[in-house]
């Protein structure tokens, strides 16, 4: 096996949970071989560098050898050498801790009115 195509490779090293899924951010040039954006289709070989936009984050990953099968999380580092820096890591969790939601005791559940604007206001804070 020389290569791979790299929504099978994203897939099967946990980066995204469906192959689909990986499929669609290739297609939102959500995913870089190299810096240029790469279509599902591209083949990945051991030493390329991947770059995958989930969110405000940016992973970076080095292909060691290539897999075409789903593993399990410990197996994973055998194969792609995570590059993400923290500063990255920490993009992902920054929205959340700065929402607050402040709802009166006994105000009950959220109504489907408060619960459309509670989405609004997620989207809106999405960086992508």
């Amino acid at each position: 096996m020389d290569s791979v195509r790299l929504d099978k490779y994203l897939w099967a090293i946990r980066v995204f949970k469906t192959r689909s899924d990986a499929t669609d951010a290739c297609n939102g040039n959500k995913v870089k071989i190299g810096g240029v954006n790469a279509k599902p289709s591209k083949a990945v070989k051991p030493g390329d560098v991947l770059e995958v936009r989930k969110g405000s984050a940016l992973y970076s990953y080095r292909v060691l050898k290539l897999a075409e099968n789903r593993m399990g999380a410990q197996l994973v580092p055998d194969f792609a050498e995570d590059l993400t820096p923290e500063s990255e890591r920490i993009k992902v969790f920054a929205p959340r801790e700065t929402i607050t939601m402040q709802r009166d005791r006994g105000a009950g559940r959220p109504t489907k009115r408060d619960r459309r604007q509670l989405d609004e206001l997620m989207d809106a804070m999405e960086f992508d």
